[in-house]
């Protein structure tokens, strides 16, 4: 029985815990396109005073439907919110978000430049890791990088 952690939704037979990992995934990879699009709506907002869907799509490399779909998520979340004739928003909720994922991104930029990655290369691979990184590796990565300063 070591292979299984769950049951399934249609039978009472355990799944593997592979497939527990897998859907564990499968949801960071979602709520990484959220982190990136508050991300990128923080960035917007601090250098144009908006966000309009239009820079947004542009920066993010997706078309103009692609990026009105992920906004409408961040709305439907609470995280974003948009005003008439004006741009897109952070809600208080979704600014934190990008704070967050900001720090995070930092810290795994820093680990990664303190095992030798150059920085160019670093900053590019953080922005894949950042959003799969659990809360306890992230902790052990700043008491790593706490220990060598």
């Amino acid at each position: 029985m070591d292979n299984f952690d769950e049951t399934g939704p249609e039978t009472a037979e355990p799944l593997p815990v592979s497939s527990a990992r897998f859907s564990q995934a499968r949801a960071a990879q979602s709520m990484a396109v959220l982190e990136d699009y508050a991300e990128m709506i923080d960035d917007l907002t601090q250098d144009l005073g908006e966000a309009r869907i239009t820079d947004i799509a542009a920066r993010m490399g997706v078309t103009h439907p692609t990026a009105t779909k992920a906004v409408a998520r961040l709305k439907r979340e609470g995280l974003a919110m948009s005003r008439p004739y004006r741009g897109v928003f952070l809600t208080e909720t979704g600014a934190a978000l990008a704070a967050r994922v900001r720090a995070r991104h930092r810290t795994v930029v820093d680990l990664l430049v303190a095992v030798g990655v150059p920085q160019e290369t670093a900053e590019l691979d953080a922005e894949g890791l950042e959003h799969h990184v659990s809360e306890v590796t992230l902790h052990a990565f700043e008491a790593f990088l706490a220990r060598r300063s």
